[in-house]
């Protein structure tokens, strides 16, 4: 996920137990009325949408989405500053309203984010200028339609979502009204569509961001009222295919990868990996493991696979392109999703611990507390992992063979989205300040001319 809808110490997963035992007898006990809905699968036959082989305008100097240029966390290779603080590297900052953990993304010569103001009950997307920070523009997309507090956690936001871009579009998903809301924006802010791809049951919130295939935009819901995966064409917001992934309240945003040759939608959560067709939904294999709620997206290598959650279950694993398993552990990524650096696999978990795998064997090479916890997920310029925590600190480390630590960097009072690097420059949304006094920027981080 790209941001924390919830954080974890090694105590309170203790607590987590007890709490599945109770919410499953409160289960047991009828209630007056249900939260389950009908999910209208939709096929791309029915809905009459022909995908098309669009080309992506974005360039190398942008970072398009969630997770980046590919959406595993690693960028084009790029001279970087490793060192900053308040004083230090810092190019600008930016006055960010409300509250989100959507991360920022970076297409031309402006930065994006989603942010929901609870004041005012609005969810907007701003663009900021690249150069200087200046605000350009600010597009309201609902006003009122707020989830209550019980169905939001207290450390989420209703703006967890990153935005995604095909260089020409914004999109971005909301929970707004007891229903997933899709919307389309060009890049000047004007309204395109908007798009309701289906009801959502709120138990925490909603995290996953769009991923964008060819001519559409892939949207995952997984919740207790009747989860599903939906495609929406980018240009009418049409809905192409519609199916069913069971009631389960589950976070992870999907992936599009090509892995043994054939392009695939990988998504964890349910009690398993599953892989769809992302042309047309069709569901290519699901292997049982994990557990019923993830956060973590998928990331992959030519031909593998590898994942790592969960809620109330904890495992890493390593499956094929055709989801055999490869091997296993005990061992847990929940809310930050893991990154691949060579031959290895690395996750830092909530807790702030460190972990290389070597991704054939699932040797664990090393294992190192870094410190403070973290929602935020990693990073990969050349082969250095940058990683911002929960206190205000950004780790920047070689990750192979050995754990070699570069620098921490302190600046705010916490991150919970994760950076964007863009032509030489780092982009973090931080919390400054604590409680009622907190308030959100975002930062430019490069080389500062002499």
């Amino acid at each position: 996920m790209d941001a924390g809808l919830f954080v974890t110490t090694g105590a309170q997963r203790q607590a987590r137990l007890w709490i599945v035992v109770f919410l499953s007898l409160v289960a047991l006990i009828p209630t007056g009325c249900s939260r389950k809905h009908e999910v209208d699968v939709i096929s791309p036959q029915e809905s009459g949408v022909v995908i098309s082989e669009m080309e992506s305008t974005l360039s190398e100097n942008d970072w398009g989405g969630w997770r980046g240029p590919s959406g595993d966390g690693i960028a084009v290779p790029q001279e970087i500053v490793t060192t900053w603080d308040e004083t230090t590297n810092v190019l600008w900052r930016a006055d960010v309203p409300g509250r989100g953990h959507s991360s920022p993304i970076v297409v031309g010569d402006s930065v994006f984010l989603a942010t929901a103001i609870q004041a005012e009950e609005t969810q907007c997307v701003i663009a900021y200028n690249r150069v200087d920070g200046t605000e350009r523009w600010r597009t309201v997309l609902h006003r009122g339609g707020f989830p209550s507090s019980r169905e939001v956690h207290q450390k989420a936001t209703n703006a967890n979502g990153t935005i995604a871009s095909d260089g020409q579009r914004l999109y971005i998903a909301m929970l707004n009204s007891k229903a997933i809301i899709a919307s389309a924006l060009d890049l000047d802010g004007n309204l395109l569509w908007q798009q309701e791809v289906g009801k959502f049951a709120s138990k925490f919130g909603y995290a996953p961001s769009p991923v964008i295939y060819k001519s559409l935009v892939i949207f995952a819901a997984d919740n207790s009222g009747g989860g599903y995966l939906a495609a929406v064409d980018g240009a009418s917001g049409k809905v192409a295919w519609r199916v069913s992934r069971g009631q389960v309240d589950s976070y992870a945003s999907p992936a599009i990868a090509n892995v043994g040759g054939r392009d695939q939608l990988l998504i964890s959560g349910c009690d398993a990996v599953t892989s769809y067709d992302p042309a047309t939904g069709e569901e290519l294999w699901r292997t049982p493991c994990i557990a019923d709620s993830t956060c973590g997206t998928i990331v992959t290598t030519t031909d593998r696979i590898l994942a790592s959650g969960g809620f109330p279950e904890m495992e890493t694993v390593c499956l094929s392109a055709e989801g055999d398993k490869i091997w296993s552990n005990s061992e847990q990524v929940y809310e930050p999703s893991m990154i691949v650096v060579g031959n290895y696999v690395v996750g830092v978990n909530d807790d702030g611990i460190a972990t290389c795998w070597e991704i054939e064997s699932g040797e664990r090479q090393w294992k190192k507390r870094l410190g403070g916890n973290f929602s935020a997920s990693p990073v990969l310029v050349d082969d250095m992992v940058i990683v911002p925590n929960l206190e205000g600190s950004t780790f920047v480390f070689h990750a192979s063979e050995e754990f070699d630590e570069i620098a921490e960097n302190r600046l705010g009072d916490d991150a919970y989205a994760s950076p964007a690097v863009a032509g030489g420059q780092i982009f973090l949304r931080i919390g400054v300040g604590k409680g009622t006094d907190r308030r959100e920027q975002l930062v430019c981080i490069g080389e500062v001319a002499s």
